[in-house]
């Protein structure tokens, strides 16, 4: 992957190909500049492939994904716009190090830059791994409690992509919206019409329903939003890792019944 995965596109492909799947998209975050190996790469597996990406977007002051399929992806709004969303990442990262500074640990950006594959995507996780392994704390979540959390030295808020923008950079693109992993999102009941609601206004088509962070019962609760905005359902294993995800590639259950599943929209999009 090209954002904060392990794995190349071509190992995932080949480990995508070997549990039997069919059709498979790469959704690095924030990132598409592993589209065109990964296509190659599923088509020397000889699986069908959609161009994707996951976006972040901040909503109601929490961060929600938004996956985009089936796009072009050599489109220059998209490409910009995603550009835009990452360079966020590295003034927050730079305001993290002035606070980290502050309280003594001295060149938290430079520190934190070694572990991140893509300096333009640096996290909260590529700090906390650096003062892990300079000795200011003995494991990450103790970085997370004692520096990078609201009311700490290190926090510093982020504001991605608003909902809008996001989507409209994916339609555009001629590409499909997805609400991604909807359960993982801490909204009310009233919230969560509300994105949903705005989400479909501006244009998106699909909710993940069926998804490695989702229970069973979720694939109901999700199945049954589908129905009520009217979205196109898809599946998603949101595997970062062999290490790390919940899910293995491949191994998602079918989507429950009465859905329009997001591929059957995409057909003219699969490369």
């Amino acid at each position: 992957m090209v954002s904060d995965g392990t794995l190349t596109p071509e190992a995932l492909a080949e480990r995508a190909k070997a549990n039997g799947v069919e059709l498979w998209s790469l959704t690095d975050h924030d990132e598409i500049g592993g589209q065109q190996r990964a296509m190659a790469a599923a088509r020397a597996q000889g699986m069908g492939y959609l161009t994707g990406a996951e976006i972040s977007v901040t909503f109601l002051n929490q961060t929600v994904h938004i996956v985009g399929l089936g796009f072009d992806a050599d489109n220059e709004d998209l490409r910009q716009g995603l550009q835009r969303t990452r360079g966020g990442r590295k003034e927050r990262a730079m305001e993290m190090s002035d606070g980290l500074a502050k309280v003594g640990i001295k060149n938290a950006y430079e520190g934190a830059l070694t572990y991140v594959g893509n300096p333009e995507l640096i996290s909260r996780t590529h700090f906390a791994r650096f003062l892990v392994e300079t000795g200011v704390c003995k494991e990450t979540s103790e970085v997370f409690r004692k520096y990078l959390t609201e009311g700490k030295p290190g926090y510093v808020p982020h504001r991605w992509a608003n909902l809008k923008d996001a989507v409209r950079w994916i339609t555009d693109a001629g590409g499909m919206a997805v609400v991604a992993h909807p359960a993982r999102y801490k909204f009310t009941p009233n919230e969560e019409f509300a994105l949903f609601t705005e989400f479909k206004g501006h244009g998106g088509q699909g909710v993940e329903v069926v998804t490695g962070s989702h229970t069973a019962a979720e694939f109901v609760t999700y199945a049954g939003t589908a129905k009520e905005f009217g979205l196109a359902a898809s599946r998603g294993s949101d595997f970062h890792s062999p290490d790390e995800s919940h899910t293995e590639l491949g191994s998602l259950p079918y989507l429950p019944g009465g859905l329009t599943p997001v591929w059957e929209l995409l057909r003219d999009r699969i490369q």
